[in-house]
């Protein structure tokens, strides 16, 4: 009976500060793509089921990925991405923890583009390394739009690449990050 109450205290707390939920905005259907230039070929993948939360008061910005929703070009690369390189059926997902480090430099009410620096904990595999990256904010009408290119080393992951398929993955990837978010009580 005690967990009902404070269950329902709760909601009543949260739809009392309904105003405060302007402050943080989400995506489920984001857009992750990586890219791998070798030698041998160009390998591309595409995720568009990003989940992703960005809190405007605090500069908190959290994504989750699910690794088997990596689309390819080739069947058979999709099924060596998550069966031999990320090991999918171990870790199932792909996440980042971090904040807006330059938010005092953004204004959400106003339309525009903004620089963003974001530095938080990145994991793949099972392994969280620190990153620092750079990337944009553009707000547009009360969403907010969220873009980065950056670089990821697969050994960092423990991301072993055979040598016969050597000259087929680089050993840095590109990934792109693409999501719109909405505010959370639309």
């Amino acid at each position: 009976m005690k967990k009902i109450r404070l269950i329902a205290f709760a909601i009543l707390a949260m739809m009392w500060t309904g105003s405060l939920n302007a402050q943080k905005y989400m995506t489920k259907n984001g857009m992750i793509r990586f890219y791998s230039e070798a030698p041998a070929e160009n390998i591309e993948a595409i995720n568009k089921q990003v989940n992703s939360a960005l809190d405007i008061s605090t500069g908190d910005f959290v994504f989750r990925v699910l690794m088997k929703a990596f689309e390819f070009e080739k069947a058979l690369m999709q099924e060596h991405f998550n069966e031999n390189y990320v090991e999918s059926h171990k870790h199932p997902n792909a996440s980042f923890t971090g904040k807006v480090t330059n938010l005092q430099t953004i204004d959400f009410t106003k339309n525009g583009t903004y620089e963003a620096n974001i530095e938080g904990d990145l994991t793949i595999k099972g392994i969280t390394k620190k990153i620092s990256e750079k990337g944009t904010f553009e707000v547009n009408n009360g969403a907010i739009r969220g873009k980065s290119v950056f670089m990821v080393t697969l050994s960092d992951f423990d991301i072993k690449i055979p040598r016969a398929v050597v000259s087929n993955i680089a050993e840095k990837i590109e990934v792109t990050v693409d999501i719109s978010l909405q505010p959370l009580n639309n």
